[in-house]
């Protein structure tokens, strides 16, 4: 049990909020109570005892505050071991207060930094008497109580109700568990924060929020999501996401961030196997599953509008898993949360993330985001027929969909309407007669459609298919030894085709 009754305490937060009524029990459970500056005033105002700690350590607060606590008076208090003679003998000896409980918590760091504050301000929360007060009593759980977050102030309320004031070894673990947690949060992102234009190339990733799923990809693994998905979403309706949702989700999420114009998504897999823009949602959603009925059941759906009544309407009928929009009327959240487990959520953000990794061999893959959309800019005509404007429009709203499709991948479109795709395969041949074949299995005509590919065309096959099959503009990255031979057939066929400069692999 290894039970610890509270005698004394060091209370010194920067978050105040909801630390009343804790400190008002440890009064009237008789425990000292020691502090500094806000904290200490806060207390007083309560009309509780507290002792500064200046008094204590007969040494002021220097440097602006940049030196309270780091004393041997308050580290000995809360270091010594309560059941070493010779730590017993020291303490005696040099008067050292014992500290049975230290509440603490840190400057907010992160949120300075995402507060777009200057470098001095953001150096100044670079907290240092918190962080080894919150290590010094972890270390000595045995026998001292760490809170480290606000968040844990009701729950060593709770403990110490119920437990006459005192808290078993194992709550004590447990708390210095979370502050060893908090701590290393804390200095991952000071690190990242110093290490954002350097050259000193390390992998730190810290995220404390976590959610339990279900299962993993398959119902015998494991699966956990780390992160806050309530600052990205609010869910409207269903069941909890599982591990599948989330990564269909994000691939979305992804897609949908290339359009402004109304635009609407269905995935499968990761794959899109339905794009299309409208000047309706409803219009976006009907082009869309036109391009594969099959497929889109029991897939994610997502829009970059509102979500209308009619829109909801029309869509009511397909099973789906997942819909995601910026926002639903009233009307069509009535008409779609019917279906108990539909979920629906409403996207607060956009993502920001810059970076992406993944585990790999016995390490782990860092690169950046591809956050880059092929623009009209960036179209170089490398054939003698140029294609029309209404052609280039095309071929980027094509391009859009390749990129966030699985290598090799070839995508096949018109009139703003994702026609179909290759997915995933080993060569690029077989992705183009995927995607024709597709195409004519779902009734759709090739002829006056546009090609995009998420490669270079090392052979000039793919455009002498794409043009038996009625296919006239062509949008790659260009950049093959070979690209001439691609050019020759386009121009002795009456195609045009562009580069972009940029590949798009995804794996």
């Amino acid at each position: 049990m290894g039970m610890k009754k509270i005698e004394s305490a060091l209370i010194s937060v920067y978050h105040k909020d909801n630390l009343e009524p804790l400190v008002k029990l440890l009064h009237e459970n008789g425990v000292k109570l020691y502090s500094t500056g806000g904290t200490r005033k806060f207390i007083e105002d309560l009309n509780i005892p507290v002792i500064a700690v200046e008094d204590e350590t007969q040494y002021p607060s220097i440097f602006g505050g940049r030196v309270k606590t780091l004393h041997p008076k308050v580290f000995g208090g809360i270091l010594y071991r309560r059941s070493n003679e010779s730590d017993l003998s020291e303490q005696k000896q040099y008067e050292i207060p014992s500290l049975d409980l230290v509440i603490v918590d840190l400057y907010p760091f992160e949120d300075t930094v995402a507060s777009g504050a200057s470098h001095e301000d953001i150096i100044e929360k670079i907290d240092i008497g918190g962080i080894s007060l919150i290590r010094a009593a972890a270390k000595n759980f045995n026998d001292v109580v760490i809170i480290s977050s606000r968040e844990q102030y009701q729950s060593l309320y709770n403990i110490l109700e119920s437990n006459s004031g005192s808290t078993s070894l194992e709550d004590r673990r447990l708390y210095a568990a979370e502050a060893f947690d908090i701590s290393s949060n804390y200095d991952t992102a000071i690190f990242n924060y110093f290490n954002q234009d350097s050259d000193l190339k390390r992998f730190k990733q810290s995220v404390r929020q976590s959610k339990v799923l279900r299962y993993g990809e398959n119902p015998h693994q494991e699966g956990v999501f780390y992160g806050d998905l309530e600052n990205l979403f609010d869910q409207l309706n269903g069941k909890e996401l599982s591990y599948n949702n989330l990564v269909d989700v994000d691939a979305a999420v992804n897609l949908m961030s290339e359009f402004e114009e109304t635009a609407f998504a269905i995935l499968k897999h990761n794959n899109a196997c339905g794009v299309a823009l409208g000047d309706t949602v409803k219009d976006a959603y009907k082009r869309a599953f036109e391009a594969d009925t099959l497929s889109a059941f029991g897939g994610v759906l997502i829009t970059n509008k509102e979500v209308d009544k009619e829109a909801a309407e029309e869509m009511n009928s397909l099973f789906f898993e997942v819909l995601i929009a910026p926002s639903f009327s009233e009307d069509a959240h009535e008409v779609l949360k019917v279906k108990k487990n539909r979920i629906l959520l409403k996207q607060k953000e956009q993502l920001q993330n810059k970076k992406m990794f993944k585990t790999l061999l016995n390490g782990v893959i860092s690169q950046d985001i591809d956050w880059k959309t092929d623009k009209l800019s960036d179209l170089k005509e490398a054939t003698k027929i140029a294609p029309s404007d209404e052609e280039k429009k095309e071929l980027l709203f094509a391009s859009k969909i390749c990129k966030h499709t699985k290598s090799n991948t070839i995508v096949l479109s018109r009139d703003g309407q994702m026609l179909s795709s290759g997915v995933g395969q080993t060569s690029r041949v077989d992705a183009l007669n995927q995607a024709i074949e597709k195409a004519k299995v779902f009734g759709f005509e090739l002829e006056g459609a546009v090609m995009a590919s998420d490669a270079f065309f090392p052979f000039p096959d793919c455009v002498e298919i794409a043009d038996k099959a009625g296919i006239k503009s062509v949008i790659q990255p260009g950049g093959s030894i070979k690209d001439q031979l691609s050019i020759d057939y386009c121009d002795e066929n009456e195609m045009s085709m562009v580069f972009t400069g940029y590949r798009h692999f995804k794996h």
